[in-house]
């Protein structure tokens, strides 16, 4: 099942997300060889897109169980970068693959 997980960056994090950020796409990039990855990618603020606000990542899982167990070891978990991790089911629409 899809899962969205849309994340909130704490303020201040930009240099703790600049230093998770290779583990942090890793973890990603396992997910992709899976097949399982449907998009990731963070937020940019409106005035400057190299500083961000969140990210946002919709994945298959087998259970929200387990899609909040794989947020919570994201390194940007570790290192402060997400204030709040929000986990919903996502059903994709459009467009058709």
């Amino acid at each position: 099942m899809l899962f969205m997980l849309m994340a909130t960056d704490a303020d201040n994090s930009h240099e703790a997300r600049i230093k998770a950020r290779p583990k942090h796409l890793a973890r990603l990039q396992e997910l992709q060889a899976q097949s399982r990855l449907v998009l990731a990618g963070p937020n940019p603020l409106p005035d400057d897109d190299s500083h961000f606000s969140g990210s946002l990542v919709v994945a298959d899982f087998n259970s929200l169980d387990e899609a909040q167990a794989w947020a919570e070891q994201d390194p940007y978990v570790d290192a402060g970068v997400y204030e709040e991790i929000l986990i919903r089911p996502f059903k994709k629409v459009l467009p058709n693959d």
